[in-house]
């Protein structure tokens, strides 16, 4: 039985394999490192200059390492780095049903399935099969049942190592983890990862659980994330009416050390993969196993977060129904340093203003026009994306800032004054502005949670 990892393969180059076999090939030169897609057109993004993802410090990592230890290969190439691996990662979509039992809530685990035949067609040998991806408690007995059903003679243990990154701060986050988590059922293979990670991680920062405890901590990680950030866009609201200010709440409430200070930032709401499409496995988690009280719980979570990107579209609507109908859009991913858009507020906020009937004027400094345009649910007609942010801005009757890029944070209020429509309001979103500079060059101005 294998007890040393020194060839790793990875089912997946998205957000998280990508990143991470790239960190894991840095940190660990003697391992041999494969990842491995069905999509053609991201391995070749892979293998070249312009990579499929961005985030900061990913592209040196995959320069200094992509043709020493670590390569992207198609599936079509991949039975040889299975068989040859001491370890499969499993990081491929866990998305949210859309039909049968569930739909609507529970992941579909139907690409994890897909991945656990690939790996018992083509392993040899004793093979440590690992979860990446989310994963719904006891997924991993699924996982079990498929491998067990293997013709070739293989034998396996099934490892939880779920990932708990930011993106835009992906790199840092692996570099730098605040733990790594492992669980399984086998000590010696729980041992054979955690020696992976032990090449960079410090031992004390190395969890290990049960099995079902690593899957479910990772759906709590996020929904307790979540949910801070829904209490405090609640509490945003109550500022705005009481004319207090949120930051200076949000302040307050993290000088306590039971609190803490971090995810204490009100916004226009939460968005990205993991959120929504966590708690609502969540949900139906608790409401398979008959916990109504859990589950209208986390589905108020959810809920705050809906009503929070409603009530603000309604306002820069409402003002500019009032007006010429034009609304400049400033940021359509979903936090900054990321070209990523899935789930963004932005989509249901543009949405919600299409509905009214209003005209859009879109900027972002990563997001691509034409993906983003297929999240929209009228016609494009009457939105056009912009190259630059006087573009989006000229003629605006209301500016609405969605993401919170470092460039929104300094722009020249005075300039923009002169080019928006006369009596324009500007919508932040994300409290990033400068108020002061807005207000002073004659704009309205509405920043979340500031009475």
């Amino acid at each position: 039985m294998k007890r040393r990892v020194l060839n790793i393969a990875c089912i997946g180059a998205g957000y998280v394999g990508g990143p991470t076999m790239a960190v894991i090939a840095d940190r660990c030169p003697d391992i041999s490192v494969t990842v491995v897609d069905l999509n053609e057109a991201r391995i070749a993004a892979w293998n070249s200059d312009a990579l499929p993802i961005y985030e900061p410090g990913l592209a040196e990592i995959v320069k200094r390492t992509r043709g020493r230890n670590l390569r992207f290969i198609t599936q079509a190439e991949g039975a040889a780095a299975i068989a040859q691996a001491d370890a499969v990662f499993i990081s491929v979509n866990t998305p949210t049903k859309t039909q049968g039992e569930g739909a609507g809530k529970a992941s579909d685990l139907s690409y994890v399935e897909s991945c656990a035949r690939y790996i018992a067609d083509h392993a040899t040998g004793h093979t440590l099969v690992i979860e990446k991806s989310t994963m719904p408690v006891r997924a991993a007995d699924t996982i079990k049942r498929i491998l067990a059903n293997g013709k070739g003679g293989a034998t396996f243990h099934v490892l939880s190592n779920p990932e708990f990154l930011a993106e835009g701060t992906a790199i840092r986050d692996l570099e730098k983890p605040d733990r790594v988590l492992i669980g399984g059922e086998d000590p010696d293979s729980i041992e054979a990862l955690a020696e992976v990670y032990r090449h960079w991680v410090p031992e004390k920062a190395i969890l290990r659980t049960g099995l079902w405890s690593a899957e479910l901590s990772k759906l709590a990680a996020n929904a307790f994330l979540a949910q801070r950030v829904s209490s405090i866009n609640a509490i945003s609201a109550l500022c705005e009416a009481t004319e207090a200010d949120v930051d200076e709440v949000a302040s307050v409430l993290g000088s306590d050390s039971r609190i803490g200070p971090k995810f204490l930032k009100s916004s226009v709401g939460f968005g990205g993969s993991c959120f929504k499409k966590d708690l609502l496995s969540l949900i139906y988690l608790c409401e398979f196993y008959q916990l109504a009280g859990p589950a209208a719980y986390w589905q108020g979570v959810l809920d705050i977060n809906e009503w929070q990107k409603h009530r603000i579209a309604e306002l820069a609507a409402a003002h500019a129904r009032r007006n010429g109908g034009i609304v400049a859009i400033l940021g359509l991913a979903f936090k900054k340093d990321t070209n990523d858009f899935r789930e963004s507020p932005a989509i249901d906020v543009c949405n919600q203003l299409l509905a009214a009937g209003l005209q859009l004027r879109l900027h972002d400094e990563r997001v691509e026009a034409q993906a983003f345009s297929a999240c929209l649910t009228r016609g494009t007609k009457s939105v056009r994306f912009c190259g630059s942010i006087d573009e989006a801005v000229e003629g605006a009757d209301a500016i609405l800032v969605l993401t919170e890029w470092d460039r929104y944070a300094k722009l020249d209020w005075s300039a923009l004054f002169a080019i928006a429509a006369h009596g324009a309001s500007v919508f932040d979103g994300r409290a990033v502005i400068d108020r002061v500079a807005a207000r002073a060059a004659g704009f309205k101005v509405y920043s979340v949670g500031k009475g």
